[in-house]
């Protein structure tokens, strides 16, 4: 199994450098791929910061390389979980953390337009604490 960094990840969805696209394209065709939670991460923050990519195309591009039979992602269920909550207009990177959490544990924001949105999108265990004045 080989696990590849972000500029690989990269270079394989926006095709930018032919020579780089190319070399992704043939890793991800010859070898097991592993990719790190904090790959996708970074991923997701650079298509969307430096490509200008939306959440919508950056989930799209996620869920069809890790639907990839020799594609595997650290914490796979919590990374699919993520995606589908991303489908209910949360932040990936948002999601992924949410996801992240132990089994049972509550998970707390500042956020507090987040906390609705996880809400709505059924997660639970979800709320916002108020900022001390």
């Amino acid at each position: 199994m080989t696990a590849v960094d972000t500029n690989v990840l990269v270079r394989l969805l926006t095709e930018d450098d032919p020579r780089e696209a190319a070399a992704a394209r043939s890793l991800f065709a010859s070898v097991p791929i592993w990719i790190a939670k904090t790959v996708l991460l970074e991923t997701g923050w650079v298509l969307r910061s430096l490509y200008g990519f939306d959440e919508s195309a950056i989930r799209d591009a996620f869920i069809k390389l890790l639907g990839l039979s020799n594609v595997h992602a650290e914490d796979e269920p919590s990374v699919a979980e993520a995606l589908a909550l991303s489908r209910h207009g949360i932040e990936l990177a948002d999601a992924m953390h949410l996801t992240s959490r132990p089994s049972g544990a509550a998970f707390i924001s500042f956020d507090q337009a987040f906390v609705r949105r996880a809400k709505r999108a059924g997660a639970i265990g979800v709320s916002s604490i108020p900022a001390k004045t």
